[in-house]
């Protein structure tokens, strides 16, 4: 399959305007306290749609109680709050949902680099680059390279072009390989589930749960170990 373009719609734009101008204000509590955010996926590439979500994450974050303050203090209110860890290998995270497809996620333990890599790998910008008007390359759900042009952007199955795939994105090759397995299989036998899950009631803490589930399972204690 070749390289197709999509050109937007003035709905399409302006939507987009109104997605992008959501996720700057959730962004803006942490760029004012001096946290690094990305916004990524579709708000990153542009290829939006009305139920697109809005997916604010910190790669670095200061302690969970830090995060849940200056959320607090600008005006952020959290409707539930979630520990996932996806598989006993991959890092545990902290979700904070302000409703059902907007929030906040930062990691529990060291991200591994292809960890790290997945918000590039999915396009990802920070909150002066998204309030520039600026998108930027990714990969979507359908393992579709999209490419933003004026009018849209162009779309390309990434499938025998990882390589260049990971090039063009600025990660290894190993995390586009990952993911075209992973989502493959997702296409094959539907979603398994996660490893973990946890949601928190209003009064628990992010860090003290966590700790207690570290104490509790072999598995996420061996991932929080784990530096590589």
């Amino acid at each position: 399959m070749s390289a197709v373009e999509v050109t937007y719609s003035s709905e399409h734009w302006e939507l987009l305007k109104k997605l992008r101008a959501q996720a700057a204000d959730m962004m803006s509590p942490l760029t004012l306290a001096h946290i690094n955010a990305v916004v990524y996926g579709s708000i990153a590439r542009g290829d939006v749609k009305k139920t697109s979500d809005i997916d604010i994450f910190i790669s670095t974050p200061p302690s969970p109680t830090m995060i849940e303050a200056t959320l607090e203090r600008g005006g952020v209110k959290a409707k539930s709050r979630l520990i996932i860890q996806a598989t006993p290998s991959y890092a545990a995270k902290a979700y904070i949902y302000t409703d059902d497809n907007r929030g906040y996620s930062f990691p529990l333990v060291e991200l591994r680099g292809n960890e790290a890599e997945f918000y590039n790998f999915a396009g990802s910008l920070n909150q002066e680059k998204l309030t520039r008007g600026i998108r930027v390359p990714g990969v979507d759900k359908r393992l579709m390279l999209i490419e933003p042009t004026e009018a849209g952007h162009m779309e390309s199955p990434i499938q025998g072009r990882e390589g260049s795939t990971a090039r063009l994105l600025g990660v290894s090759t190993k995390i586009v390989s990952e993911r075209v397995r992973t989502l493959e299989r997702r296409g094959r036998v539907g979603r398994t589930g996660v490893y973990l899950k946890r949601e928190l009631g209003r009064d628990e803490d992010i860090s003290s749960v966590f700790n207690d589930l570290v104490n509790s399972n072999p598995a996420l204690r061996r991932r929080t170990r784990s530096r590589k």
